[in-house]
């Protein structure tokens, strides 16, 4: 098996015209299968950040001051590193559940496309 023609077909066929309706819609259905678990991950990942740099601010005492908010500064940095840890086994999890509902549809509108291109 020649790795590298395999390589080369498929960037040719990521140039070719895609004018059908069937490739447009496989598309679609594939961005629609991923776009929650992405849009999860970007938001969950960016709120827990912001979180995670909040408590690192208030447990330096660049903002605030005194021990209580040192002791909710670290609280709130352990949530934001327990946030970012758990961020990407969710996205993984959301991206799995996304792949199965739509796998049916993807898998028949990808045969079609592949049977009609013979």
């Amino acid at each position: 098996m020649n790795t590298d023609k395999i390589f080369a077909e498929a960037i040719a066929n990521e140039y070719a015209p895609k004018d059908t309706s069937k490739v447009v819609a496989l598309r679609k259905l594939d961005r629609k299968a991923k776009s929650t678990a992405n849009i999860f991950a970007y938001t969950f990942g960016v709120g827990m950040t912001l979180i995670l740099g909040l408590g690192m601010c208030l447990s330096m005492q660049v903002i605030g001051g005194g021990i209580l908010m040192t002791g909710i500064g670290i609280l709130l940095g352990i949530l934001g590193i327990i946030g970012v840890g758990l961020n990407y086994p969710i996205y993984k999890k959301l991206l799995r559940t996304g792949k199965e509902k739509y796998a049916f549809e993807i898998m028949q509108l990808a045969r079609e496309i592949s049977e009609s291109a013979e």
